[in-house]
C-alpha cells in the first residue's frame, strides 16, 4: 500500500435508502422506515441503510439494502446525493450516499418487511428521524416532485393496471394538492402512452371505470424522437 494511503485517515462509507410507496387504498404517498436496533440512537426512527462492503460498489450496496428490506429486485432507484458532515453520525466518521426508490406497496414482501421491523408512514406524518435523515427525505421529496412532472416514474408506484381516477389520486398524493380532473385527463391521454383495457374496476362504482396500462415501449420510442413527458397540471 502506498504510504500516502496508509497515513491518511480512514472513514466509513454507508448507503441510506429513501423508499417511497403509494397506498392505493389510503390514497397516500408513504415512506418505509425502521426502528434502529443498535446504538447510537437505538429505538429511534431511521431510514434503511448499511455500510458498503469491502468488495462491493456503492450502487450494489444500495441494491442489497433494498432487496433485503423489500424482497424485491429491479426497482426504480436513483442516487440522490452524498452526506458527509463531520458530526452527522455520533458513532464514527461516516460518509453516506443516499438513494431514493419507488415501489408499489402491493408488491413488497410483507414477511421481509416484518422481519426487518419496517413500517410505512405517511409523508404527511413522518416522525423525527435520526442524524440527517430528515434532510435526505426532504431532498428526495423535492426530487420526486420534479421527476413525476417530467418523467413517467409515477407508474412505478401503481399496479400494472389502474383507472384514471387512481392515476390522478397518485399524482395528487405526490403533489400534496388537488388537481383539476378535466385538465389532468386531457393532458395524460393526449400523450398517447396509456392503453385502455376492456376490463373495468367496479368496486368503487356501479358503472365501473375502465382500467388502463402504461406502455413503456411506446414511451421509449417517443422519447427517442424527442418527446417530452409533462404532467405539470393545475
Amino acid at each position: 500500500m502506498l504510504k500516502l494511503y496508509s497515513e491518511s485517515p480512514k472513514h466509513y462509507v454507508a448507503v441510506d435508502c429513501i423508499i417511497f410507496g403509494y397506498d392505493i387504498t389510503d390514497k397516500e404517498l408513504k415512506l418505509l422506515l425502521i426502528k434502529r436496533s443498535f446504538d447510537p440512537a437505538k429505538g429511534k426512527w431511521s431510514l434503511s441503510g448499511g455500510f458498503v462492503e469491502e468488495n462491493e460498489d456503492i450502487d450494489s450496496a444500495a441494491t442489497r439494502v433494498l432487496g433485503t428490506l423489500t424482497g424485491l429486485s429491479d426497482l426504480f432507484m436513483e442516487q440522490l446525493g452524498t452526506y458527509g458532515s463531520v458530526d452527522r453520525d455520533p458513532g464514527a466518521r461516516v460518509i453516506s450516499v443516499a438513494y431514493y426508490s419507488l415501489i408499489g406497496i402491493h408488491e413488497i414482501n410483507t414477511e421481509k418487511q416484518e422481519q426487518n421491523g419496517a413500517h410505512w408512514r405517511s409523508i404527511s406524518a413522518i416522525p423525527a428521524l435520526i442524524f440527517d435523515h430528515d434532510k435526505m427525505v426532504k431532498a428526495a421529496l423535492a426530487e420526486l416532485l420534479h421527476k413525476v412532472k417530467t418523467q413517467p416514474v409515477g407508474f412505478e408506484l401503481l399496479p400494472e393496471k389502474f383507472t384514471l381516477v387512481q392515476l390522478q389520486e397518485l399524482y395528487e398524493a405526490v403533489y400534496q394538492r388537488k388537481i383539476d380532473k378535466r385538465n389532468f385527463r386531457k393532458k395524460i391521454l393526449s400523450m398517447n402512452l396509456l392503453e385502455k383495457l376492456d376490463e373495468k374496476e367496479k368496486q368503487t362504482s356501479k358503472k365501473g371505470a375502465y382500467y388502463y396500462r402504461f406502455n413503456e415501449e411506446k414511451y421509449k420510442a417517443f422519447k427517442r424522437n424527442g418527446f417530452f413527458f409533462n404532467l405539470d397540471v393545475n
